[in-house]
């Protein structure tokens, strides 16, 4: 029952990682808002906004009447891990900050660049985690209703980063690289926003870095060829070829997942998230 209120992915010491899931979770919606512009005085508010937000979820869920007793039960058996962030009460130091402030620099990735013009011509590694973002915001839409708006989970093919991604207008700087508050939009940033395509990207800074440095040029004016050839070299993945694994794997979420991602139920109908 807990699993249709949050997603409980267990990991090592009898230990979890609880994400947000369904409309009603986790997620302090339209909370942080302030947070990428706030001072650390601000940002400190921010953070406890949201431990009491979380705070009150949870105890609503082990302790209201009105919750359904098997619920509440599986709740209180849940709590903080004694032995994790000791000094701040046992919740994280920080909020985590999936999206904030991006440049808008020479070229900007965006949603076509995710689904369609996936091929580039100045690579420096892959991408092919799905367009995710959360709910950004909560309304009332024209009937009165609260309703929340900004819940995107779009699949995507493998598709090739360009080197572009990473510079600035020239206008505006041209002794910079930046490999994770890149220029993107709010679509193509909610793929490209996990830590392996920076890991990705960061590699490719380092190794422009030099290039332009040994050439004595801009960022700008590298031979972006011998970039993609030469992060081939140190093992970057300019194409992708899927293994007999990914195709059985891809053959079965065919046969077996409806639209949305979800799992059509062996014999009750019920539809759970698919893998």
């Amino acid at each position: 029952v807990m699993t249709e209120m949050v997603i409980v992915a267990r990991i090592p010491n009898h230990k979890a990682d609880v994400n947000n899931y369904g409309s009603v979770s986790t997620d302090h919606i339209g909370a942080s808002w302030d947070y990428p512009n706030a001072s650390y005085a601000r940002r400190e508010e921010i953070w406890r906004d949201h431990v009491s937000y979380v705070q009150g979820f949870f105890y609503f869920l082990a302790n209201d009447p009105r919750v359904p007793k098997p619920l509440q039960d599986e709740i209180n058996q849940w709590g903080l891990a004694k032995d994790e962030f000791v000094d701040t009460g046992h919740w994280p130091h920080q909020l985590y900050v999936r999206e904030a402030r991006r440049m808008v620099g020479e070229f900007v990735v965006t949603q076509k660049d995710l689904q369609t013009d996936r091929s580039k011509p100045d690579p420096i590694g892959m991408g092919s985690y799905n367009s995710d973002s959360h709910n950004v915001q909560r309304i009332i839409n024209e009937q009165g209703f609260v309703e929340n708006e900004g819940d995107m989970q779009v699949p995507v093919e493998p598709y090739q980063i360009p080197y572009r991604v990473m510079l600035p207008k020239r206008t505006e700087a041209t002794n910079v690289l930046v490999p994770v508050a890149f220029s993107a939009s709010h679509v193509a940033y909610s793929s490209l926003r996990m830590e392996p395509q920076y890991m990705i990207i960061g590699h490719a800074a380092g190794v422009a870095a030099k290039m332009a440095i040994e050439a004595g040029v801009i960022p700008h004016e590298i031979d972006t060829r011998a970039l993609t050839r030469r992060l081939v070299e140190q093992g970057a993945v300019m194409e992708y070829v899927p293994s007999p694994q990914v195709k059985s794997i891809n053959l079965f979420r065919r046969l077996f997942c409806g639209e949305g991602g979800r799992r059509r139920g062996w014999s009750s109908g019920q539809r759970e998230k698919c893998p």
